[in-house]
C-alpha cells in the first residue's frame, strides 16, 4: 500500500467521480482506476460501488477513509518535522483569529517576522464557529478566540487573558461618562449588533434571556469594522469585548455590570497533530508579549 494510492482514493471519495478526481490529480483516469483497483485487491474488499459512470462509497470505503486520512496526515507531519530542522528558514503558519483579538496577533507577528523573516503566514479572520471548523479540517494550525469552556477532548486550550463585556458607544455621546452600565439600561438603547454567528452575540443574547430582557436590536451585521463605523456616528451602540476597540480613539467602552460578564481569550489547537516549530516559536513570542 502506497501513500499515492491513499491520496488517489481520498480524492475519488471527495469528488465521487473518477474523471474529475483524475483531472484534479493531474493523472489519467486509467491510472487512477488502476491504482484504486490495486488498493482494493490488496485490501480484499471493494471501496467503491461502480454504477455506470457513477461511483459511491461502500461501507468499507467509508470506514477506511478515516484511516487513510490519518496515514496521509502522519506522513505529512513527518515531512514537516524534517523541514523544521532547517532552523526556521522555511515553513508556513496558518492562524485563525476573531476580530476582537487582532491586536494580539499583529503585535506578535511584527516581532516574529523581524526574527524569522522567511516564515510565511496565513491569517484568517472569522467567527469562532468558522475557525473551529477550519481547525477540525486541518486548515489552520491554531486559532485565537474567546471560549468560556474547554469542552472538546481533542483540542488543546491555553488561556491568555480575560476581557470584560462592554457597551461600545461613540466617544461623543453622553454615555461616555458612565463607569459601568447594566443590561437593563442597555435594553432601552438602539443597538447594532454582530450577526448571530458571532460568539459575542450568542454570549450576550443568553445573558439578556436569563435576565428576561429584550434588547432593541435594529441592525445585525457580519462585518465588525463596518459595525464600528456605524457606532461612531452616535446613532447606535453595540456590545463587544472591551479589547475589540483597542486603539479606536472615536469609541468608548463601558463595562457591563453583573456576574459572568467577562470572556476568556484562548489559544486552541489540535492535540494529536504535530506542532510545527514555527508555530511554537510564534506562540511563545505572542504569550510573552502579553505579560
Amino acid at each position: 500500500m502506497e501513500l499515492r494510492q491513499l491520496k488517489y482514493f481520498l480524492k475519488a471519495k471527495e469528488l465521487l467521480n473518477f474523471t474529475e478526481a483524475a483531472s484534479a490529480l493531474f493523472i489519467s483516469q486509467s491510472t487512477l482506476s488502476q491504482q484504486i483497483k490495486q488498493l482494493e485487491d490488496e485490501l480484499q474488499v471493494p471501496l467503491f460501488n461502480r454504477i455506470g459512470k457513477r461511483i459511491t462509497l461502500t461501507e468499507a470505503g467509508d470506514l477506511f477513509a478515516v484511516y487513510a486520512q490519518q496515514s496521509i496526515n502522519k506522513a505529512s507531519d513527518g515531512l514537516q518535522l524534517l523541514k523544521d530542522l532547517n532552523k526556521l528558514e522555511t515553513g508556513k503558519v496558518a492562524i485563525g483569529v476573531t476580530y476582537a483579538l487582532r491586536h494580539v496577533v499583529t503585535k506578535a507577528l511584527i516581532l516574529f517576522s523581524s526574527e524569522y523573516p522567511k516564515i510565511q503566514f496565513e491569517i484568517i479572520f472569522g467567527t469562532s464557529q468558522e475557525l473551529i471548523h477550519k481547525l477540525n479540517h486541518f486548515q489552520l494550525d491554531v486559532i485565537l478566540t474567546f471560549e468560556e469552556i474547554a469542552s472538546e477532548a481533542h483540542f488543546k486550550y491555553l488561556e491568555l487573558f480575560t476581557s470584560p463585556m462592554a457597551l461600545v458607544t461613540s466617544s461623543e455621546t453622553a454615555l461616555k461618562n458612565k463607569k459601568t452600565i447594566s443590561l437593563e439600561e442597555i435594553s432601552t438603547l438602539p443597538l447594532a449588533m454582530p450577526a448571530g454567528g458571532f460568539s459575542t452575540t450568542q454570549f450576550i443574547s443568553k445573558a439578556f434571556e436569563k435576565s428576561n430582557l429584550h434588547p432593541n436590536v435594529t441592525i445585525e451585521i457580519n462585518d465588525i469594522p463596518t459595525l464600528l463605523e456605524l457606532i461612531k456616528t452616535g446613532k447606535w451602540h453595540t456590545i463587544l469585548t472591551k479589547t475589540t476597540i483597542e486603539n479606536e480613539n472615536d469609541l468608548y467602552a463601558i463595562p457591563i455590570s453583573g456576574k459572568n460578564m467577562t470572556r476568556t481569550a484562548m489559544l486552541i489547537s489540535l492535540k494529536e497533530v504535530y506542532e510545527k516549530k514555527a508555530v511554537k516559536a510564534f506562540l511563545k513570542i505572542m504569550v510573552e508579549n502579553l505579560k
